[in-house]
């Protein structure tokens, strides 16, 4: 359906065109009218008509004019010139600019309709064209996409050469040439509760945020699997590489953990000066991968987090994996660790005992490595599992094995969480005596508290959310709030005093935070504190 705008100065031509076309049972619709160009001209710029019919000779701006004008303003209408015979110079000036048709006064209802019928032709043509450009743009760009992943696939994967992957790299508007280079992997996961569409919708937000974070050219990012997010960093220096790997792998995390039912972990490879350090780093990062399993949680683990040979070589998985499973495990992971072990018993049914009490040594060593990693002794914390007796009587069957590796690892795990979270408990602890002490301060703030514990802000921030389970700020409103309370119930002090005495600049936020941490006001808490 295409919309007709008609402008005359004869009103009998206007009513005439209007009441004699079917416009009911045709493929066009009426869009309105005028008695002059620039009358007509206003109106066309709000209604935006496919087609135009207008007489040339007419008051204030004649035929020739306006179509000029709407040829700017919108230059796929069709135009439809209505004209007396001794116009002749009009005819080719409007041919000049561009109109569909030049129906010569007077005319007949089969004339306008084959002008009109001309005009939509030519209207499925231009949008039979722009569909094929699209398409072919679309194809294009699909084609752009596809090489531009390959390419990056190869630079991690270390199949180019630097000369080769540097001069291809121009090809996609990548710069290549950097100081440093670091690599972040993520491996998305989905729960078997989610829809199809859930991974497709976690994908989505990535893209859409890695087109709003552009990096400044310093950041290359693809999808090398469907579930594999890969993140080439480049730097000038090595302490602004890890910060912004850290920060890209927060914002993702972020982003994914509005996917309801997805989780994402990052792992960030170490950094180097050359192009070929590019694909080590990824080796690195896919390597720490494979070391810990998906959770319910998002986690992001560094090349520090991972313990080193003297050759400062990676312990991969194949030589402890459960070690470095439990290092970053939660409780969600155990049923996941004892399926994986009973499926090798299966294959084993005929020697139950032999391999059972084989994979129970195997539990005993990784836990009794943690727990001493942690400062403590397996014997003085778990003494019962040290024992022939205890391995002898729990691979009597598969259920007093399972119960036995269960209790275990629960236990383990209970410890590790009580005894500092991972290797960053000194951090952790030395940032929350420094909010401690300062948190009256109105200044203190992320990128302070980051300093005093010698991190970045981007990277202390994501270690702080992942060890704590709450932000930097989060745990600075709850120090406030709770020294607040403390002063309502102890003092005689104005709400918006104790707002200052706490660290807030504006005593109204100060209440909103209160109610919105407390559900309640701080007048309404001090009275209930005041109650007997």
């Amino acid at each position: 359906m295409y919309s007709v705008f008609i402008v005359d100065d004869e009103v009998i031509v206007r009513e005439g065109l209007r009441n004699k076309i079917d416009w009911e049972h045709s493929q066009f619709s009426f869009a309105g009218e005028a008695s002059d160009g620039e009358l007509a001209l206003s109106m066309i710029q709000d209604i935006k008509p496919d087609i135009l019919i207008t007489d040339i000779r007419m008051p204030f701006m004649d035929g020739l004019e306006l179509a000029r004008a709407v040829k700017k303003m919108l230059p796929l209408v069709r135009i439809l010139i209505l004209s007396g015979h001794d116009e002749f110079d009009y005819a080719k000036k409007a041919i000049a600019i561009g109109v569909e048709d030049y129906i010569l006064k007077p005319f007949t209802l089969e004339e306008i309709l084959a002008g009109l019928h001309k005009a939509a032709a030519a209207l499925d043509q231009q949008k039979q064209q722009s569909t094929d450009i699209a398409r072919m743009k679309n194809e294009l760009e699909s084609a752009y996409v596809l090489a531009r992943t390959q390419f990056l696939s190869d630079v991690v994967l270390g199949t180019l050469g630097a000369g080769e992957a540097i001069q291809k790299a121009a090809d996609f508007d990548i710069k290549l040439i950097a100081r440093c280079y670091q690599v972040a992997v993520g491996a998305i996961h989905c729960g078997a509760q989610c829809g199809a569409d859930a991974l497709l919708e976690a994908k989505s937000r990535i893209l859409a945020l890695v087109d709003k974070w552009g990096g400044g050219g310093y950041t290359d990012t693809f999808f090398i699997a469907p579930d594999i997010f890969v993140a080439i960093v480049k730097g000038a220096q090595p302490e602004a590489c890890e910060d912004m790997a850290f920060s890209l792998a927060s914002s993702v995390s972020h982003e994914v953990a509005k996917s309801a039912g997805c989780t994402i972990v990052f792992a960030i490879g170490s950094i180097g000066e050359h192009t070929a350090h590019i694909a080590q780093s990824y080796r690195e990062a896919s390597a720490i991968l494979k070391q810990c399993r998906i959770t319910d949680r998002n986690k992001i683990i560094s090349m520090n987090d991972i313990e080193h040979k003297e050759d400062s070589s990676i312990v991969l998985q194949e030589n402890d994996p459960l070690f470095e499973r439990l290092n970053y495990a939660d409780e969600s992971e155990i049923d996941q660790i004892i399926s994986e072990y009973i499926a090798m018993l299966g294959e084993n049914s005929g020697h139950f005992s032999i391999i059972a009490s084989y994979l129970l040594v195997d539990v005993i060593m990784a836990v009794s490595k943690l727990i001493e990693e942690l400062g403590g002794s397996v014997s003085e914390v778990m003494p019962d599992i040290l024992s022939h007796s205890f391995v002898e009587s729990a691979v009597q069957s598969e259920a007093v094995f399972i119960g036995a590796v269960r209790g275990i690892l629960e236990d383990v795990l209970r410890y590790r969480s009580q005894h500092v979270q991972g290797r960053y408990a000194d951090v952790i602890l030395r940032a929350k005596k420094y909010i401690d002490k300062n948190y009256a301060d109105p200044d203190i703030c992320l990128h302070s508290t980051a300093a005093a514990v010698n991190f970045s802000p981007n990277h202390f921030s994501a270690v702080f959310s992942q060890e704590c389970g709450i932000t930097v700020i989060e745990y600075l409103t709850n120090v406030r709030i709770e020294a607040a309370k403390r002063l309502l119930r102890n003092s005689s002090m104005k709400s918006s005093d104790i707002a200052y005495e706490v660290g807030f600049n504006d005593p109204h936020y100060f209440s909103f935070i209160f109610k919105k941490v407390t559900g309640i006001s701080p007048r309404d808490w001090r009275n209930a504190e005041a109650r007997p």
